[in-house]
């Protein structure tokens, strides 16, 4: 065999290799390999707009928290002033019932006074007729005894 015939076959080979490849593997390997460039490109494009878009999330919770807390504290601050309001309602009708309730035993107590003092002169009266009649040592009509009574009642 002749080395430069084998040589040259094998250059020959090596060549219509390559055109082959460089013609039918070459591109489709190519293809596949910028396709997953610009996969990973997109993937990384899409993790940073997610990134930013976690932030802009993240901003807008925390002024929605900003805005709840602050809106929790004004009906905090408003249910204590209600809470206070009611508070003063009750003892100013709790002072209204007192007053009220110390007018009325201060009626009943001058009512039940003035039952006592009828009485008292009712009894009185009584003691004076009974003494009267036991000075004069007679004993006055039923009449008499009545129209006595009345005007020692009025008398007192």
């Amino acid at each position: 065999m002749n080395l430069n015939a084998t040589l040259f076959a094998q250059l020959v080979v090596f060549f219509i290799l390559a055109l082959f490849t460089m013609k039918f593997v070459w591109p489709p390997m190519m293809k596949a390999l910028d396709d997953r460039a610009k996969k990973i490109a997109d993937g990384l494009a899409a993790a940073e707009r997610g990134k930013q878009s976690l932030a802009e999330a993240n901003s807008r919770v925390e002024q929605e928290l900003a805005k709840t807390r602050s809106e929790t504290q004004q009906r905090i601050t408003d249910a204590e002033k209600r809470a206070a309001q009611i508070v003063e309602e009750a003892k100013q009708q709790a002072e209204a019932e007192r007053k009220r309730i110390l007018v009325q035993a201060e009626a009943e107590a001058a009512q039940e006074a003035q039952r006592a003092r009828e009485q008292l002169r009712g009894q009185l009266a009584g003691l004076v007729v009974a003494g009267a009649e036991q000075i004069l040592k007679k004993e006055i009509n039923a009449q008499a005894h009545a129209d006595l009574l009345g005007q020692l009642k009025a008398q007192l």
